[in-house]
């Protein structure tokens, strides 16, 4: 609707509105949050909801300056089959800030709110972390191999603390994101990894197969989220200013079979998931590729 703006112009009113949104349902949340606090469980989980359409509705906003502001023309596939009423691990490459945005973009309101694993120290953070705490993100304590090897009777302690975290997750449905690759892609970092895939970074098996087994059996399907930018990849910036033009999300539903589940610490299910994952990293390649093919021809 905006879209005659300049670019600086436009990065800087959406940004505004942004700061001034989050800022705005993080009132209500903290209040929420603190009515969540007595030991309930009927009474926490009324909360939960409400806590909820909070989120629901802060992204609602976001997708509206978004909309307010730039003119994107979306390619999305694969939403037919999605639920409100599932529990989804979200898997995605990840090449940007926008990336999130993206992603809030196209399942808000679609499946569950989108929640994403948390080291357990950044519930500490002012404000924020109480507001993570009180929408349910889960917190994770990862314990490094030297740490384990001086420390053995902490093995498995990682897991347990974060199944304990998930265990509110059987009782409302849930959508837990992981970016598998680790870090945003880059031509230099492809380089530095020596990367087999030609648009893709390494995928982490041990983070995913963390989740799985932490909640493996509340989360009943896999979501295989392919990010495309066909003009190139965008700054958090450009994508809040206007210059992207287009976006296309692909999505792939893989159910969650007991295959997929085990103790990463074991040897022959540690390389059976590796197998899994590096397959399902190929054909991701393969997507990115022939969306590029496309393009040009």
């Amino acid at each position: 609707m905006l879209h005659f703006l300049p670019s600086p112009l436009t990065g800087m009113l959406s940004l505004l509105l942004y700061i001034v949104n989050t800022l705005f349902w993080c009132i209500p949340i903290m209040l929420l949050a603190i009515l969540k606090l007595p030991p309930i469980t009927r009474w926490q989980s009324w909360m939960t909801y409400l806590l909820d359409a909070c989120a629901v509705a802060w992204i609602s906003v976001n997708n509206f300056t978004t909309r307010l502001f730039t003119r994107i023309r979306w390619q999305i596939s694969g939403l037919e089959t999605l639920s409100l009423k599932d529990w989804y691990l979200v898997l995605a490459n990840h090449q940007s800030w926008a990336d999130i945005l993206v992603l809030q973009k196209v399942f808000n309101r679609n499946i569950p709110f989108i929640k994403f694993f948390l080291k357990k120290e950044l519930i500490y953070v002012p404000f924020i972390g109480m507001c993570w705490w009180a929408l349910d993100f889960p917190f994770m304590k990862r314990y490094s191999k030297s740490f384990l090897q001086k420390n053995p009777h902490l093995q498995g302690k990682d897991i347990e603390t974060t199944r304990k975290a998930c265990h509110k997750f059987r009782f409302k449905p849930a959508a837990i994101m992981n970016f598998v690759e680790g870090t945003r892609f880059t031509p230099e970092k492809h380089r530095q990894q020596q990367s087999p895939y030609q648009n893709l970074l390494k995928p982490k098996a041990g983070g995913m197969a963390f989740v799985l087994g932490a909640m493996g059996d509340q989360l009943h399907k896999i979501l295989d989220i392919t990010i495309h930018y066909p003009k190139g990849i965008p700054s958090f910036w450009d994508y809040i200013s206007g210059k992207v033009r287009d976006i296309t999300v692909q999505i792939r539903v893989i159910p969650i079979t007991p295959e997929l589940l085990g103790d990463y610490n074991d040897s022959q299910y540690r390389e059976r998931f590796q197998q899994w994952i590096n397959q399902l990293w190929q054909h991701k390649d393969q997507q990115l590729t022939a969306l590029k093919q496309r393009e040009k021809q």
